[in-house]
């Protein structure tokens, strides 16, 4: 089809620039990372990302999730939201969303056509700043009445970070893309903290101390409300499931419920996305005082269908295939309190990716006591790590595998096993999980 042919020429163009996310051994410098490209492009597009109100979250983990839940809330509550994410999971319109709707290939196109001219105005411009442009133009062209803009990597000088926001949110920070950020959780959190503008409050999730201090630091020099979700707030979970779960909020000052029914419901697994929820809940808050109307029912409503893929998320249940995006230390922690939570007793297999940048090591040593097995593998992105490097790690700690440079390859495997307690998770890499779910769909078609 002719819309096929052109979408896709369209994403060559996009993907001709220069693409940091796929460059190895990447290092910071003032010549990649500043704002004065997407500045320059913005001024000469009309500068739309000043026509809606902007939620802007950066942090290491959770941010999508936050952003999911609260885009989901307010879609409830009968307004045009959008969304912008990254990396996508299989589909490339995965990154700019409308009241959950991906982007059609249409419009893509003619937002690249359009835009195109003006792009090749400016200079080393990069992949990431030409899609974050696209999303921007189009949400003011369709009138969103406010958008949930999730960091690329770090903050401060992430091509987000030109927007103006009514409300900053800092998730979940720990140790990941050290070589750029900084090889320690202060330096990292000082960098994704550069997103917090002059008196506008930030909504931080539960933090290591060091980070909190950082994140505090700046917001008081800044003078910004600063909302720590975890000395406001804690959740008291009622039941759990491999579908979802259901949990109440409660007002640490009070120790009641924040509200008349108070209990919440979503389908993103783990107790680490219910404080995901609890940040998405204060974002709904400080909403309402900006004079957004969110009535109780689209609060509930909003958690109950809320989307996220990729998180601990069920995709096939004969055999059971969970496909997970854990990535660092940190997320594979979580990652090993969900297992060991919702999957006991049973045999778990891991589908095992990451890319050249991540502590292999150290994620298999923490997720190792709760794997019967472990198949590694290696996704087609750029940056991934080579078959050869991901067994030597697992022969530094003995640890036997088997090994595939093709997860088509582990797909008959998998549909092979019939087992009730057998449990395959992939993870380590979105891009590995995202392989083996679409793998799976495409047999399941």
């Amino acid at each position: 089809m002719e819309i096929e042919r052109e979408y896709q020429k369209s994403l060559d163009f996009i993907y001709s620039f220069i693409d940091l996310s796929i460059t190895r051994n990447l290092r910071y410098s003032p010549e990649k990372f500043n704002l004065s490209r997407m500045v320059k492009l913005m001024a000469l597009i009309g500068d739309p990302h000043l026509n809606y109100s902007v939620i802007h979250v950066a942090g290491t983990k959770g941010k999508g999730s936050i952003c999911a839940m609260a885009a989901s809330i307010m879609k409830e509550a009968g307004y045009k939201v959008g969304f912008y994410s990254s990396p996508h999971m299989i589909d490339f319109r995965e990154r700019i969303k409308i009241n959950n709707y991906d982007i059609p290939k249409k419009i893509l196109t003619y937002y690249v056509t359009k835009l195109r001219p003006i792009i090749n105005r400016v200079e080393k411009i990069s992949t990431f700043e030409i899609i974050t442009a696209i999303a921007f133009k189009y949400f003011t062209n369709q009138q969103v009445d406010i958008a949930f803009i999730e960091v690329g990597m770090g903050g401060r000088l992430d091509a987000t970070n030109i927007v103006k926001p009514i409300v900053s949110v800092i998730s979940s920070v720990s140790h990941d893309h050290m070589k750029i950020l900084g090889n320690t959780i202060a330096k990292i959190a000082e960098e994704k903290a550069g997103i917090i503008k002059k008196s506008v409050p930030v909504i931080i999730s539960p933090q290591k101390k060091s980070a909190k201090e950082a994140i505090e630091r700046i917001a008081i020099i800044r003078g910004s409300l600063i909302i720590d979700t975890s000395k406001i707030y804690k959740f008291k979970q009622i039941k759990f499931s491999l579908l979802k779960q259901s949990f109440i909020i409660i007002e640490r000052s009070s120790n009641l419920p924040v509200a008349n029914n108070p209990i919440y419901e979503i389908s993103l697994l783990g107790d680490h996305q219910i404080n995901n929820a609890i940040t998405a809940y204060a974002c709904i808050v400080q909403l309402r005082k900006f004079g957004y109307e969110v009535s109780e029912n689209a609060l509930a409503n909003g958690f109950s269908k809320a989307k996220w893929p990729g998180r601990f998320e069920v995709i096939f249940k004969k055999p059971l295939v969970i496909v997970d995006g854990a990535h660092n230390k940190d997320s594979f922690r979580k990652l090993r309190n969900t297992v060991k939570k919702y999957l006991g007793g049973k045999k778990v297999t891991l589908i095992f990716g990451a890319s050249e940048d991540k502590e292999v090591g150290s994620m298999l040593q923490i997720i190792r006591p709760y794997i019967a097995h472990f198949i590694f593998t290696k996704s087609e992105h750029p940056r991934a790590l080579e078959i050869s490097e991901l067994e030597g790690y697992a022969e530094k700690i003995n640890l036997k595998n088997y090994s595939t440079s093709k997860i088509d390859n582990i797909i008959p495997l998998i549909l092979r096993k019939s087992k009730q307690d057998q449990v395959f998770i992939a993870s380590g890499s979105i891009f590995v999980a995202g392989a083996v779910k679409q793998l799976l769909a495409k047999r399941e078609n």
